[in-house]
């Protein structure tokens, strides 16, 4: 069964930098053509933060454009988020996602893409103080 592990989060103050890492098992990043990474703040709906195609096109929310930089590292089949002059407002918990669901059937599990769903790891906690 596909599992997604995020990893890297924590506290920093403004202005200061984390790197985030998100590993997957059973799941080929590049399998469905996108990885995103979201977040969600207390209060807050969960927000698309970034996205990067197979092609290397880069999509960033208007918040973080010139702060955040989204990578993939298919060798590795791990999926980055470096974030740089961090903001109070980026304090939430970060997830990676897939656009995937896992089916089973005939005995196993199997992996659709599906764009109109998301698979989720269990985030990571990032705290930016002032």
């Amino acid at each position: 069964q596909v599992q997604l592990v995020e990893s890297g989060g924590g506290s920093a103050q403004a202005g200061g930098s984390l790197k985030l890492s998100c590993s997957a098992s059973g799941y080929i990043f590049s399998r469905c053509g996108v990885m995103m990474w979201y977040r969600q703040a207390p209060g807050k709906e969960r927000e698309l933060v970034s996205s990067i195609n197979n092609d290397g096109t880069r999509t960033y929310v208007d918040s973080v454009k010139g702060r955040f930089t989204i990578a993939q590292d298919n060798a590795q089949n791990t999926l980055y988020l470096q974030m740089n002059d961090l903001k109070t407002e980026d304090t939430a918990v970060y997830y990676c996602a897939a656009p995937i669901r896992v089916a089973f059937y005939s005995g196993r599990y199997h992996v659709v893409c599906d764009d109109s769903r998301n698979y989720w790891g269990q985030g990571t906690q990032v705290t930016v103080s002032s």
